[in-house]
């Protein structure tokens, strides 16, 4: 693994089926949050590397192109004999709403998988299937400037077929080590048992997070940092192909600018743009350029001022 980095992210890559509305046929690509996030950051410029954790069945040409991107792979581990984490997701016909079905999971990330001797400027934990524990974040907390967290993967049970339930018993101790907590609306509430969204803000912040990023889709995203909260308008996407992957791309596009000290809404509104460009093609393939992201970044950041 790269010694110094920008941005590590850490979790579980997934094989992603991707059943949209508009096609009749499904889309199998690469997923898993840290590919979105990676993809996002580095499109930006960050010097990117992922840990993750893969099976053997894991396409090698996926690691390849990757590679080809400049996410440095060199912290993804291959289990023997082990299976790949993979998803279903099938999403509704406004595509305001998603089905995620398990179809395999696979090994949690260890500590013995984790390599020594690298430093991050941010270290982004993504999990997507319970794979990363509290011993795993507080070993990466020893190799970041900044930490941050997206719980989804904490949030999340399965039954025996796959479907996903709600699981709010996650260990708290890892909020104690995080600088910034992103999620979505659902997995806030989730998170914290509140119904009212500036009171479970409020709850992640009593836990110790400095600050805290709440995605909410089109109506765009709440900013809480300093004491004081911003609502960041969705930046709009010339169409809405496939949402999966948003938020994701956001915290890529966040932290890419946070680490550079840029102003933290001007970090929320590069977030924001990157999102309104992924959503324009299927899976992490599609990101436009950084110039086009910066530019949407720049309209939007101009409109928040304004208000």
């Amino acid at each position: 693994m790269l010694q110094n980095v920008d941005v590590a992210v850490v979790g579980h890559f997934s094989i992603d089926t991707i059943l949209l509305p508009s096609r009749k046929i499904p889309f199998v690509v690469l997923g898993g949050a840290v590919a979105y996030t990676s993809f996002a950051a580095k499109r930006l410029d960050a010097t990117v590397s992922v840990i993750s954790k893969v099976g053997d069945n894991f396409p090698q040409a996926y690691l390849w192109w990757l590679k080809q991107e400049g996410v440095d792979c060199s912290g993804v581990v291959k289990a023997p004999n082990e299976d790949t984490t993979k998803f279903e997701l099938t999403y509704s016909a406004d595509l305001a709403e998603r089905t995620l079905k398990l179809k395999s999971k696979g090994t949690p990330i260890g500590l013995t998988d984790l390599q020594a001797g690298f430093h991050a400027k941010a270290v982004h934990v993504a999990p997507i299937v319970n794979e990363v524990s509290f011993e795993v974040v507080e070993h990466l907390k020893q190799h970041a400037d900044t930490l941050s967290l997206d719980p989804q993967g904490l949030l999340r049970s399965f039954d025996e077929a796959g479907n996903v339930t709600k699981n709010a018993s996650v260990d708290k101790r890892i909020f104690s080590l995080i600088n910034i907590y992103k999620s979505s609306q659902n997995e806030i509430y989730t998170l914290t048992g509140q119904t009212e969204l500036k009171a479970a803000i409020r709850a992640v912040h009593d836990f110790g997070v400095e600050t805290v990023i709440v995605t909410m889709g089109a109506k765009g995203s709440i900013l809480s940092f300093e004491g004081a909260q911003y609502d960041i308008s969705a930046c709009p996407s010339q169409v809405n192909v496939d949402p999966t992957g948003a938020g994701d791309v956001f915290i890529g596009g966040f932290l890419t600018e946070y680490i550079r000290q840029k102003e933290t809404i001007y970090c929320a509104c590069v977030g924001s743009a990157a999102a309104s460009v992924v959503v324009e093609g299927i899976g992490p393939t599609y990101l436009g350029n950084k110039e086009e992201i910066y530019s949407r970044a720049k309209v939007l950041y101009e409109k928040e001022l304004k208000q």
